[in-house]
């Protein structure tokens, strides 16, 4: 744990003093749009944080190439290193691009597809899958890597997508990652004792890091925006830690490993937990995405057209203000990931499912009080002599905010130049 919590703190902190550098850099490159009269913000906030975060994760890999259990498990006979540097750089060169001048979305994805494609070839694929009652399906060589590029570039846009509201992509990505880095520790060093793990748990510490210090920048109000450079490495990342952590895990061999059948069939449980962890982790936004494509191709438009209608602005017509709407974002993907992470671990589920049964009750009694403060407020008007309780400071944002909010949000997705905020 050592070794790991040396790399998270490296990542952190060199992601924190290269993005707020980033800034000063990306305002003299242009990269900072002119406040519109739709925004919320009052100053032009500058894109390119991702090459802050891109900056962080060489620091964090280079450390970790001088510590022994890395060294000889991440960078001694492993294609991973050289495969994240050569994806995430062709994806860090067209986010700056796209950050400063704008791209075209099929241009965008071709150069998505190149990096995965690119990934995939030095040995970053699915090979095998396990699924429970099935067993394990080899993939001919051919499906392998549609099946890992298609993996690699559709959470690419799942992350993209999200990044709609500040500290949300770098927020939920950092959730996704700490369950994923709580998997991968528990099968190195728990029962299963599973060495070959390792290099999916360092790209996971070292992923928790970037986010984290760049959230130091985003959160609202932001000083910074990741831009479309940040939220592809992100949703790579993301994508090649799940790949990894697949790919490592044989079932038959864990049988062999316990020894007794009814062992197993509890203990190889976590095999399977890969196939939909990423899934879950990250469930509120590829839903969105989803949602979003079917509700602009069902009105008739293209699926890359903007619209007002994603979660984040739902959460806003409701009535809550940006930041607590960032963190009721939060507090979902955590309660979906992590449920499923102990459903899968623990012998005992039943506890689990009824804690989680319950904090998605206070959760959706969170996420319905505006609406219900609003209610009790019109009702007081109706009466006579009665008037509606002012929000006090802190409070839920006003109409009038969330309508501001609305209208500067909704260009999030457009394609081309956009201002992300």
């Amino acid at each position: 744990m050592r070794e790991y919590l040396v790399v998270l703190t490296i990542a952190w902190i060199t992601t924190y003093l290269t993005t707020g550098l980033v800034r000063v850099g990306a305002v003299r490159f242009g990269a900072a749009p002119a406040v519109r009269e739709r925004d919320v913000h009052t100053t032009p906030i500058p894109r390119l944080g991702g090459v802050g975060m891109f900056i962080g994760m060489l620091v964090a890999l280079l450390a970790a190439a001088h510590l022994p259990m890395m060294e000889t498990w991440v960078f001694q006979g492993t294609p991973t290193v050289h495969a994240l540097l050569i994806g995430s750089s062709i994806l860090i060169a067209i986010g700056i691009v796209d950050d400063r001048w704008g791209v075209d979305a099929f241009i965008k994805l071709a150069g998505q597809t190149l990096a995965a494609s690119i990934m995939v070839e030095m040995g970053i694929q699915l090979t095998w899958i396990s699924i429970p009652g099935v067993g394990i399906i080899s993939l001919e060589p051919n499906l392998a890597v549609t099946v890992s590029v298609v993996l690699i570039v559709g959470m690419i846009n799942a992350v993209n997508f999200v990044d709609g509201l500040d500290g949300l992509a770098s927020g939920m990505v950092a959730i996704a990652a700490s369950t994923f880095f709580v998997y991968a520790y528990r099968l190195q060093t728990g029962a299963y004792n599973v060495s070959t793990i390792v290099p999916a748990a360092m790209v996971t510490i070292v992923l928790i890091g970037m986010c984290l210090g760049f959230l130091c920048h985003n959160w609202s109000p932001a000083r910074i925006f990741m831009g479309d450079s940040g939220s592809m490495l992100l949703g790579m990342m993301l994508a090649v830690i799940t790949i990894l952590e697949f790919g490592q895990i044989d079932p038959d061999q864990l049988k062999v490993m316990i020894g007794s059948q009814t062992g197993a069939t509890y203990k190889t449980v976590p095999a399977f937990l890969p196939l939909v962890l990423p899934f879950c982790a990250v469930a509120l936004p590829i839903a969105d995405t989803v949602m979003a494509v079917v509700r602009r191709t069902k009105a008739g438009r293209s699926p890359f057209s903007a619209d007002a209608e994603h979660m984040h602005h739902r959460l806003l017509q409701i009535g809550h203000s940006r930041r607590r709407a960032v963190l009721i974002m939060y507090f979902w993907s955590a309660l979906i990931s992590f449920t499923v992470f102990m459903v899968s671990v623990s012998s005992q589920s039943r506890p689990v499912v009824l804690a989680a049964m319950g904090l998605a009750f206070l959760g959706l009694v969170g996420l319905l009080l505006p609406r219900a403060r609003k209610h009790f407020d019109d009702r007081a008007e109706r009466k006579p002599g009665g008037r509606a309780r002012h929000a006090a400071p802190g409070d839920a944002a006003s109409d009038d905010e969330a309508s501001r909010d609305l209208v500067n949000y909704s260009s999030a997705f457009e394609v081309g130049p956009r201002d992300p905020s």
